[in-house]
């Protein structure tokens, strides 16, 4: 029903009697990939220039909370050298830049980055975001409520604990240590040598910082603002998926146009955040075209008015908390339920 529907809206927007859906927004979308090599090149050499001057700045200075204030600087900073990384791996800016791609390199090698590894499972991400799946392949799992209640216990405590708060803030031992450096070398050694160059230069990194400056400036200019930049970033990236009003398509329904409006949130923030964020929270306008550079996204949401609508979600306590609990996905009642809802739903 709902696939005919669009088909209808889909013809509909095609004569332009309607607002653009499917094929046609996405069309819309194509003219903001022009990149502009300069501005691309100021984004990503002020953020990494501020990142530096900060992680400096949190290993020399001489007054602890001084070095704290840096180091938290450097955090957030850290996010968005991120999401730099992030675009040029989508080839969204810098895509023939020798210079770009030795600094990525570099960067992956000291951040938990390893290119094999993350861009595998990222692009898998964005072929099968809002699917069901009870795997964690690039992204974090989603059982219905069937699924939910034949699982077995080990199978229902392995998905708990995936998603659970606590492995979403401890991010930079979960996620970026474990899931996307140590496990695919360990999986396939050969394919992911680059998982092993990431794990010693960041062990390198910490070390050398131990050593000739002692634990504080290992743990301000390394340990914390990693364990703070993971935390928020898989923060992000789990609420951009699992928020209260999501929708998860079946196998026949999922389309990259449904995926990123109806499996993808928009994040409402202040400008600063959004700033530090790298326009991450215009996730439904990233997945409608990833080539999009990360700079021009609040551009195409305010010139695009079928963008301007998303389902959105805030840094907010609420918001945070009902994140959280949007744990599985119920087929019958199509809306997303917490754990004791389907105790509830159980069948007899």
């Amino acid at each position: 029903m709902y696939g005919q529907a669009q088909k209808s809206g889909e013809d509909h927007a095609s004569a332009g009697n309607g607002p653009r859906i499917g094929k046609d927004l996405i069309k819309a979308t194509v003219p903001f990939t022009e990149v502009s090599v300069r501005r691309s090149w100021w984004q990503v050499g002020s953020t990494f220039a501020m990142l530096a001057a900060a992680l400096i700045g949190a290993g020399l200075s001489p007054w602890w909370p001084l070095r704290l204030l840096f180091s938290l600087l450097a955090a957030m900073l850290m996010v968005r050298a991120f999401i730099t990384y992030h675009d040029y791996m989508h080839r969204a800016i810098l895509v023939r830049s020798r210079i770009a791609w030795i600094l990525f390199r570099v960067y992956s090698a000291l951040a938990l980055t390893p290119p094999r590894s993350w861009k595998k499972s990222h692009n898998y991400h964005h072929g099968h975001v809002g699917q069901i799946s009870s795997s964690s392949v690039g992204a974090f799992p989603v059982m219905t409520t069937e699924m939910w209640h034949k699982a077995s216990w080990a199978t229902r405590t392995s998905y708990r604990i995936i998603r659970h708060p606590l492995t979403v803030l401890t991010g930079y031992i979960t996620i970026f240590f474990f899931s996307i450096t140590l496990l695919p070398l360990l999986k396939s050694p050969a394919r992911h040598w680059d998982s092993l160059l990431a794990l010693v230069g960041h062990a390198a990194l910490i070390a050398t910082l131990w050593i000739f400056g002692g634990f504080a400036t290992a743990f301000f200019v390394v340990l914390l603002p990693m364990f703070i930049a993971s935390a928020l970033g898989s923060y992000l990236f789990f609420a951009q998926h699992s928020f209260r009003r999501m929708h998860i398509l079946s196998e026949e329904e999922w389309t990259y146009y449904r995926a990123a409006m109806e499996t993808s949130s928009y994040m409402r923030l202040n400008k600063v955040m959004q700033w530090f964020t790298g326009n991450i929270g215009f996730h439904h306008i990233h997945h409608l075209n990833v080539r999009i550079p990360f700079y021009r996204l609040p551009e195409v949401m305010a010139e695009i008015p079928e963008l301007q609508s998303p389902v959105t979600t805030t840094l907010s306590p609420r918001d945070i908390r009902d994140c959280f609990r949007c744990c599985l996905w119920d087929e019958d009642r199509q809306r997303v339920v917490t754990y004791r809802e389907a105790s509830r739903l159980a069948p007899a």
